[in-house]
């Protein structure tokens, strides 16, 4: 299984949208408090999020509460702007926990600093004008490679 965790999102379709991801994968999904957003089910209805109950979420109150969680990844690789180093250089394993940042500021340096250089990876692209993708295309593009990586779980009907 795969994890993707997020730290402080801000926006809610961007969780929604990895949301539906991670339950179409069977990844499980942490979320960090404090959220910019408050999750109810009116909310969930309103967005059309029916997968939401058929998800694998943590909620953690905040960064010391996910470290102590017996649901955690086993190992996490930070993604963000910060690093040279490719995901495509990444060895993903089972368990492994992919980190984002919130949309706004990203990832604290306190939190760089935890993570470690060694785990520290990036979406390479082309136009360095641009920062980085939106939080959802990005945490959707290394899930998928992670998971093509690891092999699990089977995505097509063979």
């Amino acid at each position: 299984m795969i994890h993707i965790v997020l730290f402080q999102p801000e926006i809610p379709q961007n969780t929604g949208n990895i949301g539906r991801m991670c339950a179409l994968t069977r990844s499980r999904l942490h979320l960090i408090h404090p959220l910019g957003f408050t999750i109810t089910d009116r909310h969930l209805r309103r967005a059309g999020m029916d997968y939401w109950y058929s998800l694998d979420v943590h909620h953690h109150t905040d960064w010391d509460a996910f470290c102590a969680s017996p649901a955690r990844p086993q190992r996490l690789w930070l993604l963000t702007t910060t690093t040279k180093r490719s995901f495509w250089q990444a060895a993903f394993a089972d368990g492994d926990g992919l980190v984002f940042g919130n949309e706004g500021s990203g990832a604290p340096e306190w939190l760089h600093e935890t993570i470690g250089e060694a785990q520290r990876i990036t979406i390479p692209h082309a136009n360095l004008e641009l920062r980085s993708l939106n939080l959802s295309t990005a945490a959707g593009i290394a899930c998928f490679e992670a998971l093509r990586q690891t092999g699990y779980p089977k995505l097509t009907s063979e």
